[in-house]
């Protein structure tokens, strides 16, 4: 049993003082008592200690374009073609180093659970590994050499727009149909089957990606699977356009006409959505995961968060293409961007905003044990420093408000995942000198292309 004793800790929904969690060997909490006394062999976590962050929507190897897109203009099309040239150096070997330190950088910013948006399956023209999942497994062995969980998004991904084929990048995405793809997701499931840090979820790319008489066969899957099920829905009017002259729907229209809709379903950035489509959502009680720090990267659009939310939709975050890994901004960001296209202050309780950074997004990725501390709870936990010059003056009756408004990641100073010290005092425990070693990995990346 391992005991730590927080100076303030989120419990419930109230901000309580000289918080004792005491967790076991299975990385469980087993006590949590405010207001105790301290044992000597308790660690001492001074700050405030949230539950661990849930990076719902994560593309790791996005991360290597960080700065380089942003020289000129350019629209999401432009962007998407330079990540494609992204996946030219990806292998097995470079995707789990890459990784490797994307998800270093995610446990540094308190970030405990990550849902990898995991498409880049083949080698180049479409070629199977020897081991069809190599690049899944690259992906799950580096979020454990960096000490998160991982739920990783296997999606399908088959063409490259509605009826137009996949290109030759988009050929390393495809397993040629809907029902390859299963069959070789199941075999990624059985390889981590019972494993307690990983969930093996799916994903449809969006509905460009996904043809029709495809949609079904990924559906049914995920609901066989009771796993989660994402995809990208409405991020770009363009997406919304190509579907009405096609089908005669919308993307979420055309989802739930063929079952890809739930409380297990996460609709990602949802950002063009008309008031159909926020109800559809909201009446199947389908998750919307915002993704704010790339969806004004790539002049998206401001969605309808608190829209969808009041509609039943829980509302999760993610930091997608990687823009910057900050949870804490991404949720001020959904409050903020609403503000600016509302001209009005207050649509979202600070403790809201929180919840969608932790237990919602934990529950969108199949973990609905974590995201509280709380007993039987998984002990992910995360402190953050009160003392920083961000936070300096912090009230504990304001610490939620003030930690959602005002934190960065760069003030987590410890994180905990399954009971383990991940981070302490702002240093990874697990990934020696991980900005080093990801800045190595960004630039072999590009290496032969520079």
């Amino acid at each position: 049993m391992t005991a730590y004793l927080a100076e303030h800790a989120f419990v419930g929904a109230a901000v309580r003082a000289d918080v004792l969690i005491e967790t076991n060997e299975q990385g469980t909490i087993t006590r949590v008592t405010p207001g105790a006394p301290a044992p000597s062999e308790a660690v001492r976590l001074p700050g405030f200690t949230v539950p661990g962050l849930a990076n719902a929507h994560s593309h790791a190897f996005h991360r290597a374009l960080r700065g380089r897109t942003q020289v000129g203009e350019g629209t999401f099309w432009t962007w998407r073609e330079q990540m494609y040239a992204a996946v030219a150096g990806l292998d097995p070997d470079s995707y789990r180093e890459l990784a490797t330190g994307v998800f270093a950088e995610m446990a540094l910013a308190g970030i405990t659970n990550v849902g990898e948006f995991h498409y880049v399956h083949h080698a180049p023209g479409g070629r199977p590994y020897a081991d069809p999942n190599a690049m899944g497994h690259a992906l799950i062995e580096a979020a454990r050499a960096a000490g998160i969980r991982i739920t990783l998004l296997d999606t399908c991904y088959l063409a490259g727009g509605i009826r137009v084929p996949a290109n030759e990048t988009q050929q390393r995405f495809s397993d040629g149909d809907a029902q390859a793809w299963a069959e070789r997701v199941e075999a990624l499931r059985a390889a981590y089957a019972g494993a307690p840090d990983v969930v093996i979820g799916a994903a449809i790319h969006s509905v460009r990606a996904v043809p029709v008489d495809q949609l079904p066969t990924v559906a049914k899957a995920a609901d066989q699977w009771s796993a989660p099920l994402h995809v990208h829905l409405s991020e770009q009017r363009a997406e919304n356009d190509a579907c009405l002259a096609e089908y005669h729907l919308t993307p979420a229209q055309l989802l739930e006409r063929h079952g890809a809709l739930g409380p297990r379903t996460s609709a990602v950035h949802a950002t063009h959505l008309s008031q159909l489509d926020i109800e559809i959502l909201g009446d199947s009680h389908t998750c919307v995961c915002m993704c704010p720090t790339t969806e004004r990267d790539l002049a998206d659009g401001i969605g309808a968060a608190r829209g969808m939310f009041e509609a039943g939709s829980p509302i999760t975050l993610g930091s997608d293409s990687h823009a910057v890994i900050d949870l804490f901004e991404e949720a001020r960001a959904v409050e903020l961007d609403e503000r600016l296209s509302t001209e009005r202050r207050g649509h979202w309780p600070a403790a809201d905003l929180l919840r969608a950074a932790t237990a919602a997004g934990h529950a969108s990725l199949g973990r609905s044990d974590i995201g509280e501390i709380a007993v039987g709870g998984a002990a992910d936990f995360v402190t953050v420093d009160l003392d920083s010059i961000r936070l300096a003056g912090t009230e504990p009756g304001g610490a939620v408000e003030s930690t959602v408004y005002a934190a960065t990641a760069s003030d987590v100073r410890h994180v905990v995942v399954g009971g383990r010290v991940v981070v302490w005092d702002g240093v990874h425990q697990l990934v020696d000198g991980a900005p080093r070693r990801l800045g190595a990995a960004i630039r072999a990346l590009y290496r032969d292309r520079v």
